[in-house]
């Protein structure tokens, strides 16, 4: 007698909260980003499921797809990680396969220039309101 497996849910929250970590990005400055409260980010983190609209803001946020989100998992990123190939034994330290760089660090930074000025920004503003 076979028993109905219930179907696993994903909780959307969970990985949003765990990319973020990942990317290094504060739930202040996502908060910021979408225009919200870190109270919103907080309940947003702790829901399961989060609507569709919300779902894309955060994700460009994040610099992710919507399917990114909804198909990350942690096992994913260990395998991804386990597929690297481990020259430190060969001699091979620069060998080719080393030398590729997965990301543009002009892109790497602008975007921390733009994070810069954006907490300055924040600090501006708290500044006027507090007088």
């Amino acid at each position: 007698m076979e028993t109905p497996t219930k179907p696993h849910k994903m909780h959307i929250g969970r990985k949003i909260s765990r990319i973020r970590e990942i990317k290094g990005i504060k739930q202040d400055y996502l908060a910021a980003e979408l225009g919200v409260s870190q109270q919103s980010i907080s309940k947003i983190e702790q829901s399961e499921e989060v609507e569709d609209s919300t779902l894309e803001k955060i994700a460009g946020v994040l610099g992710i797809s919507v399917e990114g989100i909804k198909s990350f998992s942690e096992e994913g990123i260990v395998n991804y990680f386990n597929t690297f190939n481990d020259h430190s034994g060969t001699g091979a330290f620069f060998s080719s396969t080393n030398l590729h760089c997965t990301f543009n660090p002009i892109d790497k930074l602008v975007e921390l220039y733009e994070r810069l000025l954006a907490s300055e920004r924040e600090k501006l503003e708290l500044l006027k309101n507090k007088d």
